[in-house]
């Protein structure tokens, strides 16, 4: 297990990507891409607008508070176990195969907020990678040489484990 240790929490709080009010400000921008959402609100707005991520990886909460706009579940569902401020190995191998295998839906107890991080660099380049940027908007990321080297630099901040 990978734990992000509390001193580097504040390199998470600034958006990986482009940061969007709303979502409709992002539909133009993704049409015929490959999209993968992390969170249970940014999927659900994808899905009333006609967009099905080809992963979504969701928690069944929004900022800590139960999600009344669950998603609907589509292809094959996986469950895993992540807790607050890590990325688990089984984590890790679930987007792996989500990847090779869409379309998935990982339903994470514990928290999916990190899980951006393994899916871009692991995501093939051009994939689009949306998340919600809590009280701020949508943040997009286009998966490409930059981003995968940004998300290994942060993923250098935290600690394996044998938790």
């Amino acid at each position: 297990m990978l734990t992000l240790p509390e001193e580097h929490r504040k390199l998470f709080q600034e958006p990986f990507g482009e940061l969007y009010r709303n979502i409709d400000e992002i539909i133009p921008k993704i049409t015929h891409s490959i999209v993968y959402a992390v969170g249970d609100v940014v999927t659900h707005n994808l899905q009333k607008r006609g967009i099905t991520p080809a992963i979504a990886v969701v928690d069944g909460y929004t900022m800590r508070s139960p999600c009344t706009r669950m998603p609907v579940l589509r292809g094959e569902c996986i469950r895993v176990k992540n807790p607050a401020g890590t990325l688990t190995d089984d984590l890790i191998r679930t987007l792996d195969h989500a990847i090779m295998h869409p379309p998935v839906t990982v339903m994470v107890d514990g928290e999916e907020d990190l899980a951006v991080i393994p899916l871009v660099i692991a995501a093939p380049n051009g994939t689009i990678v949306l998340y919600g940027q809590p009280h701020q908007g949508v943040v997009l990321r286009t998966v490409d040489l930059a981003a995968k080297e940004t998300a290994r630099r942060l993923l250098s901040h935290f600690i394996r484990s044998d938790a």
